[in-house]
Order: structure tokens, then C-alpha cells, then sequence
């Protein structure tokens, strides 16, 4: 933990279907209401201007796919303790609402993401950075899923995209990440493990 500052900022990194948003939600549970949460995902770039097609064949496994810019201004915003616009994006139509979010940071933010650790001025802004090692047999499993319930794909279509883009854009991009990781998780997370890391960061940044 490298941060003596008030606001302290948590990198939680992995492969698509790793665990991120779990291990978030997990963690925001154990420490209560001082901890709150933001997520890669609402930054993805605006396609509004491109017709559905030509939207369904980008690649949004590739880092290109984020509109780092804002996502810097967001994370500065938030170390600096300044309330902030937070962008919202719609996994169907591949854009971003209209309406931001005004949105003010709390002593300890969790952000997960897949590629949170690759660009040197992102990775800096965090006090610790988590990487969830999983197998990808577990993470094609829990992406049908989530992609059945929440996004409204089709079971071939989410297999062909995690053959085609997801599986070799994350040996590319997202395993790499790895090596600039504080603390590297195994999947399955035993509860044991989440309690332990929730009880260091409770130490660490809400005393």
C-alpha cells in the first residue's frame, strides 16, 4: 500500500469471466459503506456514430476500445478527493447514455477492469493492485452466463467471440498484467482468502 493519502485507490485485474465484479462486490460488502466502486466497463468508447453493424464487428477486447482520457480525468478526480462525472455505456447498443453520473469518491474506491495495469500514467493512481489468475475453461463457463442474463447473446455467439478475440486478445494484453501486480489471487477465491484481504485493507486504508 503506497499511499498515505486519504482516498486510496484499489486495482482489481483479470481475463473476462475472472472473478472481477465478484471479489468487488465482495469486498464493498466487508468494508461497508466507506468503500464504493467504479468499473472499467463504463468507459468504453462511444460507437453511437457508427451503424449497428459496423458496431458488432469491433474488437471490445481490445485496450483501443476505452476512452482512457476519461477514465484518467475520473481517477484523478478521485485521489484529489473532487466529485466527478462518472460515463455510463450500454453493452447492447455498444454506446454511452447521454446523462453522466455526478458522482463523489469515498475514502476507499475499488475499481475492476481488464486492463487497469497496462498504460504506465493509469497504473500509478493505484495504492494497490490485485491480478485474478483463472483457468479459462472457468472463464468461458461464468461468461455464458453473464452474457445470457445481463447482454442478451446467444450461447454460439459468446463461444465463437471467446475463441476468436476474447482468448488470444487476453494472452496479448490482460495476462501480461500480471507482472505489475501487488498481489496475484488463484481462482476459485476460497472465503477464508476474501476475509483476509478485506481485513488488510481495512487496516491499511480506513483507519
Amino acid at each position: 500500500m503506497k499511499s498515505k493519502s486519504a482516498i486510496h485507490l484499489i486495482a482489481i485485474v483479470g481475463g473476462s469471466g475472472a472473478g472481477k465484479t465478484w471479489l468487488a462486490d465482495r469486498l464493498q460488502r466487508a468494508l461497508g459503506p466507506q468503500a464504493c466502486r467504479l468499473s472499467l466497463d463504463n468507459f468504453y468508447r462511444d460507437r453511437s456514430h457508427l451503424p449497428p453493424a459496423r458496431r458488432e464487428q469491433i474488437n471490445f477486447d481490445h485496450p483501443r476500445a476505452i476512452d482512457w482520457p476519461c477514465l484518467e480525468r475520473v481517477l484523478k478526480d478521485c485521489r484529489a478527493g473532487r466529485a466527478t462525472h462518472l460515463p455510463h455505456y450500454n453493452f447492447t447498443s455498444h454506446t454511452r447514455l447521454r446523462t453522466d453520473q455526478s458522482w463523489r469518491p469515498g475514502p476507499l474506491i475499488i475499481v475492476d477492469g481488464l486492463w487497469l495495469l497496462r498504460r504506465p500514467a493509469v497504473r500509478c493512481l493505484f495504492d494497490m493492485r490485485i491480478f485474478l489468475d483463472c483457468p479459462a475453461e472457468l472463464r468461458l463457463r461464468r461468461r455464458l452466463t453473464r452474457d445470457a442474463r445481463e447482454r442478451g447473446r446467444n450461447q454460439a455467439s459468446v463461444r465463437r467471440q471467446f475463441q476468436t478475440t476474447v482468448a488470444p486478445m487476453h494472452g496479448r494484453y490482460v495476462a501480461p498484467q500480471a507482472a505489475w501486480a501487488d498481489l496475484v489471487l488463484k481462482q476459485p477465491l476460497q472465503e477464508a482468502k476474501v476475509r483476509q484481504l478485506a481485513d488488510g485493507l481495512r487496516k491499511e486504508c480506513l483507519r
